[in-house]
């Protein structure tokens, strides 16, 4: 059973929860006005802030702000804060009229593209208001990256999409989702050597080979709902990690095992979850100068290794193996290693010098990295903090290199080999670069993390002066700060890439250089 279009996902959602976990019942219902608010308040963010074709100006009030439509209708809520992670949003006014749920305001408004988004936002709230039911009370506090993962519950920070499972049944979430805390087991699909665009690279493990044949770890909802075809009897077991497709292997005891990224051809926030035959091919190459890059920051900051891939041909069978996070904490030290997504949940964030301190770390790796050439894309999912056993931030790890940016210029201004590598990876725009690491890094994971504007300025405001002063440093410093345009983005099909727009400066007390 897959759930209708909005407005009736969340109902739909309850009647099939009653069949499968009646149990949850009323914790999903319970969760449901907190879920509305969370959406809605990511809403709001994108209404307040991205370059809506439809939204003529935006009026700051005493009350709230006022958005001006196109069309002269006019919506009014609070004061909109582009780093907060609460649901503070719980209602908005489109001409007088309320509105508390994300998916009736987006179809009120009767824009272009609407309707289909409608539905994507009326499916996040309901599986964000199961996520949260299924949580449980207390425990002991994670030991690994793996379990750190499975306490990220509200999915994307900023992203209206944060919790959207198109095509998934409400048994799919609870049996695959990281929050859900299942085990999935992975089928294997088998490849002859002489199958068709069947490119294996790297390492390949002998556990994923049978004689000739080449194994490929299948994901269950991709065997079942794209492939069409039972992956072969056996399979592995393993643990969701915060991105669905990507899994912990249980080898050699807790946060030991290889992490695993499987296909998984579902729309996840606005991502199709497959995995491309030319990153399948580069992925040693980059995997080897991220390496040999990441060297150069003295200590502050590891790669997980690309230890394999293989692909059949088709971004529907593909598969990825990694090196854990948890490697490098240091064995016997009692450090552990938590994803930047996750750190609200250690409760570490509200110490403003830990803040602080955090912010230094991540602004020294990122800009050194960027002026050496590389701009990471190192958003709270992509980045985990190696912590001390005080909680102190010591290293950062990094992990999934498919998107970062590489610039031959600035490489070869230091002498750096360029990779042998071409396509989207390569570019010497500055506004590129510098877009990919401050909107994911500042605008993503710090903002994230610290939950609001005022407590991201006071950290940056701390941590700023002490970095090394590059033109890098310049810009963030001095100019407007890129995000990616969520909302925008998904209500432009039929246009490609990424879209932006700018946050104003948060540097009000550190003289620009």
């Amino acid at each position: 059973m897959h759930r209708p279009p909005a407005p009736e996902a969340e109902a739909a959602l309850a009647e099939e929860l009653a069949a499968v976990r009646p149990d949850l019942a009323r914790p999903y219902a319970d969760a449901l006005p907190g879920a509305r608010a969370a959406v809605l308040t990511r809403l709001w963010r994108a209404l307040a802030y991205e370059p809506l074709p439809w939204i003529a100006r935006r009026e700051p009030g005493h009350d709230g702000m006022t958005l001006h439509l196109t069309d002269g209708r006019r919506l009014h809520g609070p004061h909109p804060d582009p780093y907060a992670t609460t649901g503070y949003v719980t209602e908005v006014r489109l001409d007088g009229r309320p509105h508390d749920r994300a998916a009736r305001l987006m179809a009120a408004l009767a824009v272009p593209y609407g309707a289909q988004f409608a539905a994507e936002l009326d499916d996040s709230t309901a599986s964000l208001a199961l996520s949260r039911a299924d949580q449980p009370d207390g425990g002991p506090e994670p030991t690994t990256s793996a379990e750190w993962e499975q306490r990220i519950v509200d999915g994307h920070p900023y992203h209206p999409n944060c919790r959207s499972r198109p095509g998934f049944s409400v048994a799919e979430q609870l049996a695959y989702a990281p929050e859900h805390r299942p085990v999935v087991r992975l089928g294997l699909a088998e490849l002859t050597g002489g199958t068709d665009g069947c490119r294996v690279v790297g390492d390949w493990p002998d556990r994923f080979r049978d004689g000739r044949r080449v194994l490929v770890p299948v994901h269950p909802w991709q065997a079942d709902h794209v492939l069409k075809c039972p992956a072969a009897p056996g399979g592995i077991a393993a643990h969701p990690l915060m991105s669905l497709r990507t899994l912990a292997l249980p080898d050699g005891g807790p946060g030991a095992g290889p992490h695993l990224k499987t296909a998984l051809s579902s729309r996840l926030t606005s991502s199709v979850r497959d995995i491309s035959v030319a990153s399948v091919e580069r992925s040693m190459t980059i995997s080897a100068f991220a390496e040999t890059v990441a060297a150069r920051t003295d200590g502050l900051l590891h790669v997980t290794r690309t230890l394999g891939a293989v692909t059949a041909g088709t971004p529907d069978l593909a598969a990825v193996l990694r090196e854990p996070p948890d490697a490098y904490a240091a064995s016997g030290a009692g450090e552990r290693v938590v994803p930047v997504a996750a750190l609200p949940a250690t409760g570490l964030p509200r110490s403003r010098p830990w803040l602080a301190e955090f912010a230094r770390l991540m602004l020294a790796v990122g800009l050194r990295l960027l002026d050496l050439g590389v701009a990471l894309e190192a958003h709270g999912q992509n980045l985990l903090v190696v912590l001390s056993p005080l909680g102190a931030p010591v290293r950062l790890v990094y992990r999934d290199l498919a998107d970062i940016r590489i610039s031959p210029a600035r490489l070869a201004r230091h002498g750096v080999p360029l990779p042998n590598l071409t396509g989207r990876n390569i570019t010497d725009d500055e506004t590129a670069l510098r877009r990919k690491l401050f909107g994911s890094l500042v605008a993503g994971a710090l903002g994230a993390t610290a939950g609001s504007a005022p407590a991201l300025r006071e950290a940056l405001s701390t941590a700023v002066p002490d970095l090394p002063r590059t033109a890098d440093r310049t810009s963030l410093v001095a100019e407007p700060l890129p995000t990616k345009a969520l909302t925008l983005m998904r209500l432009s099909p039929t246009r490609s890439g990424d879209i932006w727009t700018e946050l104003s400066p948060l540097f009000t007390s550190v003289r620009p250089v």
